[in-house]
């Protein structure tokens, strides 16, 4: 029976009257937070300390106190997450999710629609067991060459790779950290809402294997066809970064003050916007050459700048202009190099830099030839520009330094390197690793928390993973974000605002039934993911949703399941989630290809979600 609004707010956590103080000074910090995440001011992991800080400093209204601000730390999500990552950080460490993508694509040939189905099938049931972001960033590059190889622009396959990624995470517990997060808050209310309680490892596969069958279909059979063909297939970097326009090879004259000194004095000669990517001498090239290498008389630089950079080289002491536009490109395309993009990735040390060519060059040894941020091809200087995930860096490199790349963290290799390297005779160890702690947490011998913490072990002792990589399996971003959102979530139950919102929502409902109510929820949490991220909406949304839900009589459980899967599904931008990002800049896609594709696909799932839950759980 449901509740009238006076019966409501009478069992509510809050007096019905009224907007109290400590409520306004709540909903100011959540809307701090929502402008601090939409606008990327800061990075992430210092926006959750920043709120930390806010509101242990608002304590006499917020209720969190130092001992409650810093227990998200301390969280069995966060710290499950934790797990899990470093877990995930083994897999990848073997090739397995390389060699399933080879392997699924090898039968795909020219059609599209069969690249799509082996890009959707090595990726979603993956990312029901493994963390989405890092198998989306292993099959970046499997998925492109697939594409090239197939004749196919990757621009239908990109967009794909990630949604399906996200539609896997809801198939368990710990397809994604947010089905973890939402797991625990669920637990949390279980004092108020006996329906609710901490999610078992296959709690809601049924419905999570229809979403992703249903998802599948409509990206193999309808999707690609919304998506144009950004980047031509086996594109062209030179052609499509424009390179020709700002690479000019200059000669060493006899007599040149640069004869006899390194690339240092001439990159201090001609200035900081121009960086020297090749030294050619007879037939022998250096690819990003170290900033000590030796010039000689006869040397012919090849130099990366701006157009006004490329008229002063004309009157530069020493040198002279051999060819420039199609001349330069022309021997970079010769090199040795390879040319290749990288994706900032999520925990990258690039993230919030300035981009310097020199150190670039030094610390990673790889050229710097063009820029793609958001999506858009940053023409003239690039020197200075400040990086954020998913900008993409166009580079020449020697095939051993685009090996290094592909192992580290800092970027994502946009294409597969000539010799990977895999611990692949470790691969059966980590699978049965990953195996146990799904299985012991299944059969609830020990929770999830502490399966995963013995994996972690295990993966170490076995050697899996070296003792000094499991802090690079984390993405202590998303780590920071847990942190900083579970005790304002705390603040937004203990305040009542999430009763008070929840009032809202019963009035606003009125004589709505129960799964209009529902599909609402499910709708509002959708929009809010692509805005912030999805570990954010659930921390809101959930406490709120299961008041609601009480409210008008309906089952608190099913809505907490609409917003937890409403939260994996930020299909309308490349902001709403780290793996949409990834392939903004590989795909070449602007801003409206991910709604053109993931609008209908959002309102396809939110009707079979919703269908769903009533059905295996009832509203």
């Amino acid at each position: 029976m449901p509740l009238s609004a006076c019966d409501f707010l009478a069992q509510a956590t809050v007096p019905r009257s009224d907007v109290t103080t400590d409520m306004l000074v709540v909903f100011g910090v959540v809307v701090f937070a929502l402008v601090l995440f939409l606008t990327e001011r800061l990075p992430i992991d210092v926006t959750a300390i920043l709120l930390i800080v806010v509101l242990v400093v608002l304590e006499p209204w917020t209720g969190i106190d130092p001992e409650t601000g810093i227990s998200g730390f301390a969280n069995e999500a966060t710290i499950t997450v934790l797990a899990m990552l470093i877990l995930s950080g083994g897999i990848s460490r073997t090739g397995i999710v390389q060699e399933l993508g080879r392997r699924m694509a090898a039968f795909a040939g020219e059609s599209t629609r069969k690249q799509v189905f082996a890009t959707v099938a090595a990726t979603a049931p993956v990312s029901g067991f493994l963390n989405n972001t890092p198998v989306v960033a292993l099959l970046v590059p499997v998925v492109t060459d697939v594409a090239n190889r197939g004749n196919t622009s990757p621009s239908k396959l990109l967009i794909p790779l990630s949604y399906a990624s996200q539609l896997g995470g809801m198939l368990t517990l710990i397809g994604t950290s947010t089905n973890i997060l939402a797991s625990d808050i669920s637990a949390r209310l279980g004092s108020e809402y006996p329906e609710l309680h901490r999610f078992s490892m296959f709690e809601f596969t049924q419905l999570g294997a229809i979403v992703v069958i249903v998802g599948s279909l409509y990206l193999i059979f309808i999707g690609h066809y919304l998506l144009p063909e950004r980047v031509p297939p086996r594109t062209d970097y030179l052609e499509e970064y424009a390179v020709g326009d700002y690479v000019v090879d200059v000669a060493i004259v006899p007599g040149s003050p640069l004869a006899g000194g390194t690339v240092r004095d001439a990159t201090a000669a001609f200035g900081p916007d121009i960086d020297v990517v090749q030294v050619v001498r007879d037939e022998e090239r250096s690819i990003a050459p170290r900033q000590g290498t030796p010039l000689e008389e006869g040397d012919v630089l090849v130099v990366r700048t701006d157009r006004d950079a490329i008229t002063a080289l004309e009157d530069a002491t020493g040198v002279e202009p051999v060819g420039c536009s199609d001349g330069a490109t022309d021997t970079m395309t010769a090199a040795d190099g390879v040319l290749t993009e990288l994706v900032v990735s999520l925990d990258s040390q690039l993230v919030g830099e300035h981009l310097d060519l020199e150190w670039f060059r030094e610390e990673f040894d790889a050229a710097v030839l063009g820029l793609r941020s958001r999506g858009e091809l940053v023409g003239e200087r690039i020197v200075g520009k400040r990086l954020a995930v998913g900008d993409t860096l166009l580079v020449q490199a020697p095939p051993d330094a685009l090996d290094r790349l592909a192992r580290g963290d800092d970027v994502i290799v946009a294409r597969e390197p000539p010799r990977p390297d895999y611990r692949t005779e470790k691969a059966p160890i980590a699978v049965a690793i990953m195996l146990g702690v799904v299985v012991v947490a299944a059969l609830e011998f020990y929770p999830i928390l502490i399966s995963a913490l013995a994996g972690v072990v295990a993966m170490v002792v076995t050697g899996v993973l070296e003792p000094n990589e499991l802090y690079d399996a984390v993405e202590w971003d998303i780590i920071f974000l847990l942190a900083g959102v579970i005790p304002l979530g705390i603040a937004l139950e203990d305040s009542g605002g999430a009763a008070l919102l929840a009032f809202a929502v019963v009035e606003a409902a009125g004589p709505l039934p129960e799964i209009v109510v529902l599909w609402l929820f499910y709708l509002l949490t959708a929009l809010l993911t692509n805005i912030i991220s999805n570990n954010a909406s659930v921390v809101l949304l959930i406490p709120v949703a299961a008041a609601a839900a009480a409210g008008i009589g309906a089952n608190p459980f099913a809505f907490v399941l609409a917003v937890t899967f409403a939260a994996s599904t930020a299909f309308l931008g490349p902001i709403g989630y780290q793996t949409n990002l990834f392939v903004y800049g590989p795909g070449g896609y602007r801003f409206g290809d991910y709604a053109r594709i993931g609008a209908p696909l959002q309102v396809v799932l939110s009707i079979v979600t919703v269908l769903g839950i009533a059905v295996f759980w009832g509203v």
